[in-house]
């Protein structure tokens, strides 16, 4: 595949696994400094790992909001969450399983934050049970 058709290919998952309006967002946002940088991602983390076929989009998220909680990087923990909520067809129950197997390999520190950052996500789409 050339860099064009995994650009294309990329920017299709990519606007499917985050939704349109976050992807024209960040589109909107390029500028000098980071065009490369967002064209690089484009191609290689959406147009060539999740465009294989092994996993599905349903396993890829959840192996990015578990790794997202592993590595505390709560801004992309809130994207992927937001994303898989709003977009990937999961419900808050799946989050929350994920985040509970998440504290026994990642710590309870960690998925106490996750927990809070992910009720904020539910909370916010509607999406929380009484």
């Amino acid at each position: 595949m050339d860099d064009q058709k995994r650009r294309d290919a990329g920017m299709n998952v990519r606007r499917k696994v985050l939704g349109d309006a976050w992807v024209d967002k960040s589109i909107a946002n390029r500028n000098a400094f980071n065009t490369d940088f967002q064209d690089m991602i484009t191609r290689y983390a959406w147009g060539e790992i999740w465009t294989r076929p092994h996993f599905d989009e349903r396993t890829r998220r959840v192996l990015v909001i578990g790794t997202m909680v592993a590595l505390g990087q709560w801004d992309e923990f809130r994207l992927h969450v937001r994303a898989a909520l709003a977009e990937g067809g999961f419900a808050p129950d799946d989050i929350k399983e994920i985040l509970l197997q998440q504290a026994i390999y990642c710590g309870v520190p960690a998925a106490n934050h996750a927990v809070k950052e992910a009720s904020a996500i539910v909370q916010e789409l509607g999406l929380l049970k009484s």
